[in-house]
């Protein structure tokens, strides 16, 4: 794949500077050449997780793409001279991808929702959204870890069904962990962890007007949805971040990327 973008460094985590449209253009052809591969979508508080734990930032820093999830992301990726490069947030990826599959005839699998009624009813309107759309299978996890008999079933669910994209909604850091943990075992080709997507395209959860999106505010309507849960996220990890990133910008504290990948170095090269 010739057409993989740059990262930029966010503390230490590879952010690939692209908009919606690359990361579409780099999903199809990932899809076209059969390549394997999981796509993160990274908020702030992807990233101060990866500071946190060494393995998740090894995982972000493994992906086939990493996505601006949080306009912060791209306002320090312009900064790094990036000028074409925007937000791609996960519920507008899921249907940016959703609607090229009509026409492509890529096949989807859902893995996530709140409970069996809420992935029934993302199913549904997923399909109506978008008439001809694909969705081969869906799988409702336990909130815990699947059992040992669990994973073998979603393993043999998948096999049976060989989707193309495997959407996965439960959360970070436990969707980028599953994916990293799940990618060779599972019989599809690229799978997308989406965060929220799930609850808001069921109808569980408000989407923001575009205009709190577009000024990096979208962090404030889902705390007035849900204060008691995210107060403490929001609190500590803007803050740290906004801390930590102004070290990095002026130089006083240095965060290093890792080296390419083997994966990632092949991937570039059309090896």
């Amino acid at each position: 794949m010739d057409n993989l973008p740059p990262r930029c460094n966010v503390l230490g985590v590879g952010v690939h500077t692209l908009n919606m449209r690359t990361a579409v253009d780099v999903i199809a052809a990932a899809l076209a050449k059969g390549d394997k591969g999981y796509v993160c979508v990274s908020p702030v508080h992807s990233i101060i997780e990866a500071r946190r734990d060494d393995g998740f930032r090894n995982i972000l820093n493994r992906s086939m793409l990493t996505t601006p999830d949080g306009m912060p992301l791209v306002w320090v990726g312009r900064a790094q001279g990036f000028k074409d490069m925007d937000r791609v947030y996960g519920p507008d990826l899921m249907l940016a991808v959703c609607r090229a599959s009509v026409e492509t005839g890529w096949t989807h699998f859902l893995y996530g929702g709140k409970d069996n009624g809420a992935l029934e009813k993302l199913k549904a309107n997923l399909e109506t959204k978008f008439p001809g759309i694909r969705i081969v299978g869906a799988y409702c996890p336990p909130f815990r870890s699947l059992s040992q008999e669990e994973d073998r079933e979603l393993v043999s669910k998948v096999a049976d069904v060989r989707p193309d994209l495997f959407w996965v909604g439960v959360g970070c850091p436990k969707q980028e962990q599953f994916m990293a943990a799940h990618l060779s075992g599972l019989d599809t080709k690229v799978m997308l962890g989406v965060g929220a997507a799930f609850d808001i395209h069921a109808g569980l959860k408000r989407e923001p007007p575009t205009w709190v999106k577009r000024i990096g505010m979208q962090w404030f309507h889902r705390f007035c949805q849900e204060p008691g849960r995210l107060w403490r996220r929001y609190l500590f990890t803007n803050s740290l971040f906004i801390v930590l990133i102004l070290l990095q910008a002026l130089g006083l504290k240095r965060f290093e990327l890792p080296p390419a990948s083997d994966r990632e170095r092949k991937i570039r090269t059309g090896g």
